[in-house]
């Protein structure tokens, strides 16, 4: 393949002849070197060899789940982004595999284009990494305002900022909690040809769903209740800057559509007010969770998500960091030692090593709570082990456990030991929720009816809705995506509440 080393291949692990024979033709026709492993054994034998760097993989296969792959491959720490592919009914289990590392997912049937354009982005992704690696050894230290750290991955993010800066399109940076994602929008902003105007910043979990609107593109007075004054929402404030979306994939759907036609058109409306403004205005959002399978979950709109996300940029958590801890700990102490009135200056060897030895899983914001603690705490000129207090630190859900997979909110019970937790035996949810429904109505509206009442009651989670209905998730979506494309969702009446329907 022209432009790519011998170590830029794809394995396609496909038990299935004629999707193997389809994937491999479509790789041909994008130019992208690949080989096949048809069982799950076969795939371990050939990625030992370290001739490939992305893997294309089934989570159905005849002698093992694509999740023992993983596995597998991750304590063996051969260095390849697993892109996965799963059927409608097998959604849970994707979510699984994006919490192990597994770079994407693609849901069968899987169209060419999207194939395609998931496999290059993954090599692109381990090209970059790559380059990085080569050239760390040659590369004098660098910094971005706001981070601390040398090790390959922040390299990589440093790099990507420095290119993404000055471009004019949105971008999209997702991580977990507490990896810096406002750090690296500020960073974007002040690198950037708009540094010299303001950076707004947004934070679409803390404001309430009804005031969002207001808070995005202002409101004139008298425009509801309470709105005694006119006011300039964000982006108006953020005219000729940066306006930063934290918290994304919390914003209500329906405002979701307004934040699409602005980026269309550029132009805002106040709340209460016909007339349209002009603003120009740098998009950056960012979330902790995971943006596509929101998309897939259909909690996130699919047409905004690929508006917004022209640039994106995943920050490492600090496990993967390397060193960068130690760094962080030392920066962190002298901040506070000097806040304090302290004199502490060196960390310890044993404080050190405790430190590397720790998961974090709330990431820098943990670090920092931890130095600080210590610091406060204590008195002396070192920070030994002792003043860490690590077990005592509470487990902060990072992106595995906030990216709405079931187990975060699933009230199923188990019933009965099994010995694969995929296959086990759950009880139906309990949800009780009013619904009316008018007989005089098509059959096929009704079913529409309950269905979409089934999903709203689940919180929009379809396997959730799916349990209850005693459909298959992969029914609903079809069902859905048919509804879609007659044109009729966005007028569909929703259903009125009345204690005639119960779901127990």
């Amino acid at each position: 393949m022209t432009g790519r080393n011998h170590s830029s291949k794809v394995l396609i692990v496909e038990d299935t002849l004629s999707v193997s024979r389809m994937h491999t033709l479509h790789m041909q026709k994008a130019g992208i070197e690949s080989d096949l492993a048809q069982t799950g054994a076969e795939a371990i034998d050939k990625l030992v060899t370290g001739q490939f760097s992305t893997v294309l993989l089934d989570l159905q296969l005849p002698d093992m789940n694509g999740l023992e792959i993983m596995t597998a491959v991750k304590k063996r720490k051969i260095p390849v982004t697993f892109i996965v592919v799963t059927s409608n009914g097998s959604v849970n289990t994707a979510v699984k595999a994006m919490q192990n590392g597994a770079y994407d997912f693609l849901i069968k049937p899987v169209a060419p284009e999207r194939l395609v354009t998931s496999v290059k982005n993954a090599l692109e992704r381990t090209d970059l990494w790559t380059t990085v690696k080569v050239l760390k050894k040659d590369m004098a230290p660098r910094k971005i305002r706001g981070f601390v750290g040398d090790s390959i991955p922040m390299l990589a993010i440093y790099t990507m900022i420095e290119n993404i800066a000055h471009s004019k399109a949105p971008v999209f940076i997702t991580g977990e909690s507490g990896t810096g994602k406002e750090v690296c929008a500020q960073s974007i902003h002040e690198i950037s040809g708009r540094s010299g105007q303001n950076f707004v910043a947004i934070n679409c979990a803390a404001i309430p769903m009804d005031l969002m609107e207001s808070e995005i593109f202002g409101h004139v007075k008298g425009a509801y209740t309470g709105a005694q004054e006119a006011r300039d929402g964000a982006a108006f404030r953020a005219d000729g800057g940066t306006l930063f979306l934290d918290e994304i994939c919390e914003m209500d759907i329906g405002l979701q559509a307004k934040l699409l036609r602005f980026l269309q058109t550029g132009k805002i409306k106040k709340v209460g007010s016909d007339k349209l403004i002009d603003v120009d205005v740098r998009i950056v959002c960012a979330t902790n969770r995971n943006p596509r399978l929101e998309v897939a979950e259909k909690r996130f709109r699919e047409d905004l998500f690929y508006r917004l996300d022209v640039l994106s940029l995943t920050l490492p958590p600090l496990r993967e960091r390397e060193d960068d801890v130690i760094l962080l700990a030392e920066h962190f102490m002298q901040v506070y030692a000097k806040e304090e009135g302290k004199a502490f200056d060196h960390i310890t060897d044993a404080a050190k090593s405790a430190l590397l030895n720790y998961d974090w899983p709330g990431n820098i914001r943990e670090v920092q709570n931890t130095i600080r603690k210590a610091v406060i705490m204590n008195s002396g000129t070192e920070i030994n082990a002792d003043m860490l207090d690590l077990s005592n630190n509470l487990v902060i859900p990072n992106i595995e456990s906030t990216q709405r997979d079931e187990s975060a909110y699933q009230p199923y019970r188990s019933i009965g030991p099994v010995s694969d937790p995929d296959a086990s035996v759950l009880a139906r949810p309990t949800i009780r929720k009013p619904l009316t429904i008018d007989l005089d109505r098509p059959m096929a509206e009704l079913e529409r009816q309950i269905i979409e009442a089934a999903i709203s009651a689940c919180g929009g989670s379809i396997p959730k809705a799916s349990k209850i209905l005693e459909l298959s998730p992969s029914t609903i979506y079809r069902k859905r995506e048919s509804w879609s494309d007659e044109g009729e969702g966005d007028d569909f009446e929703q259903p009125r509440e009345a204690t005639i329907w119960s779901v127990a």
